[in-house]
């Protein structure tokens, strides 16, 4: 067996998924109808998939857009069904699997009428991998065993690989890999971030900033039949309560992002059988990073100080009846053969079984580093579930240990400024990913000179190096002992950035909602085209 097939296979069975809705074909599908859901955010940063790493532009943007590759939107919870959107084949990689071609599907039109061609796919995927000056790719580091992009035709896109390696599917398929239209791209390779206009099923309509974004079915879409819906909206609704009262009286029809238990027994105790829950593990889990460049969190004591002080295992218990988090891990996805056990982690700061001697090294560590009773601000982002009750949570914690923590809670657009430009001393942030990949995943922990969404401001030759090795290293056995090395030395050693709880994901819908199944991810399967009303 092939180590690529044996890991993709151990994740599979890992990964749990709750579904309490029939799968996609096993009723009628009807047509018509205009699908109504929330957004739990302000406003995305921008609409550039790019160039973003939240759900707020997914689920504002990706109906309207195409992309080469995707997850199995029946199946939703493989990490390795990957099916074609754009391509008109899986293709077999060649050159020692260093070489993978595609052939795109011909008569392919963007929403403005043009024809969608390997030029565009090409050239989206350029920017991807290797961005102009002044944009920012949020996964160029994902990307890092591509060497070249070409175009031998305009029906044929081929990707050559610096080395073989079995993250790239996974890279490929990455939901945020919008197919743009090249022209506009070489006009102004910033002007996705602010419109919209791809090959999606759906064709915007109209956007109201901070309100919400309308978009009628493309009736020259690709795939036969689809989408099912003649519409959709989506209501843009950073407070839950208002999120809530719009399913509860039918206003909207689900949120994808995921609610909170108690939020799932109010709709389920108000509307019965009216309400259908699917559940599910999720790949994302909240980080807090010091800013390395801010005194005193260039001192790895104070870092280390941070992380001790906070009891994961009494608080996973208590937080998960309130908010969507439930497990304590590392840096990879617990369920995968990658992901350190119990026992591993107690051997890292902030994992000791002992609380108390654990901030009792913290104290110490403080006055060492000549920072007993330091006070400093914490921002936050200004998402309730669970950005805002972990980071109350976080701060009596770190009261604990003498810390005068006072937290900032900022808009979503905002938050991403101050975290892109350095402007905070300490952040939460998520660290949310689609695909379950974790050789991609903790790509997060790397430096921001590798993965431009590293906010922590810190250089590591040795963690670029660790990774490395992981990358090209195709062993599950040795994989997992690179991985143990790499979250030793980010967590531990350095104290790069420090892991909280990973989440659980609880959709709440209502019943006529059908086609949509629920993944580890709040990314995937968010074009909305597989989606029907049974009404």
């Amino acid at each position: 067996m092939k180590p690529q097939t044996y890991l993709a296979g151990r994740i599979a069975v890992l990964l749990t998924l709750a579904i309490v809705t029939p799968a996609i074909g096993e009723e009628k599908a009807r047509s018509g109808g205009i699908l109504t859901y929330m957004i739990p955010a302000d406003a995305p940063p921008s609409f550039d998939g790019h160039r973003e790493a939240t759900y707020a532009t997914v689920h504002a943007a990706a109906p309207y857009y195409s992309v080469l590759i995707r997850v199995n939107p029946e199946n939703p919870a493989s990490p390795t069904d990957f099916v074609c959107d754009l391509c008109t084949e899986m293709p077999q990689p060649t050159d020692d699997g260093r070489t993978y071609t595609f052939k795109i599907r011909d008569g392919v039109k963007f929403h403005d009428g043009s024809p969608l061609t390997a030029v565009d796919v090409a050239a989206s995927w350029r920017k991807i991998v290797d961005p102009p000056e002044g944009v920012t790719s949020a996964r160029q580091s994902f990307y890092i065993m591509v060497d070249k992009i070409e175009m031998p035709d305009p029906l044929t896109v081929v990707f050559r690989l610096k080395f073989p390696t079995s993250a790239f599917l996974s890279a490929l398929a990455d939901p945020y890999t919008w197919i743009y239209k090249k022209e506009i791209l070489d006009r102004d390779p910033r002007w996705y971030e602010k419109n919209i206009m791809g090959s999606g099923p759906f064709k915007l309509v109209s956007y109201e900033a901070g309100q919400a974004i309308r978009g009628e079915r493309n009736p020259y879409y690709y795939h036969k039949g689809l989408p099912y819906l003649d519409g959709i909206v989506g209501i843009l609704a950073p407070k839950q309560a208002t999120r809530l009262d719009a399913i509860r009286s039918d206003r909207a029809a689900i949120e994808f992002r995921g609610l909170p238990p108690a939020a799932r027994e109010e709709l389920v105790g108000a509307l019965g059988d009216k309400i259908t829950v699917q559940t599910s593990d999720w790949n994302c889990g909240l980080l807090v990073t010091p800013n390395h460049k801010k005194k005193p969190f260039d001192d790895v004591r104070v870092r280390r100080a941070l992380t001790l002080a906070v009891d994961r295992w009494h608080g996973a218990p208590a937080l998960s009846k309130i908010a969507i988090m439930r497990t304590v891990g590392g840096i990879v996805f617990p369920g995968s053969p990658l992901a350190a056990t119990k026992e591993e982690l107690e051997q890292l700061a902030g994992f000791w079984p002992d609380i108390e001697e654990s901030r009792s090294e913290a104290r110490r560590l403080l006055k060492d580093a000549g920072a007993e009773g330091l006070g400093f601000e914490l921002l936050n982002r200004d998402v309730d579930q669970p950005f805002k009750y972990l980071g109350t949570w976080l701060v009596d914690e770190w009261s604990k240990v003498g810390l005068k923590v006072n937290q900032r809670v900022a808009p979503t657009g905002p938050w991403f400024e101050s975290l892109r430009s350095g402007n905070f001393e300490v952040t939460l942030e998520g660290n949310c990913q689609s695909v379950v990949n974790p050789l991609l995943d903790v790509s997060k922990y790397q430096p921001s000179s590798v993965f431009t969404e590293q906010y922590g401001n810190f250089d590591d030759p040795a963690a670029i190096d660790l990774y490395q090795k992981m990358l090209h290293e195709t062993d599950p056995a040795r994989q997992r002992a690179l991985m143990r090395t790499f979250e030793r030395h980010t967590l531990d050693d350095q104290v790069h950035n420090i892991t909280t709880l990973w989440w659980y994901r609880i959709v709440p819908h209502r019943s006529y909602v059908k086609g949509w199944k629920i993944s580890p991810s709040h990314f995937l399967n968010q074009d909305l085209a597989t989606v029907w009303l049974d009404r």
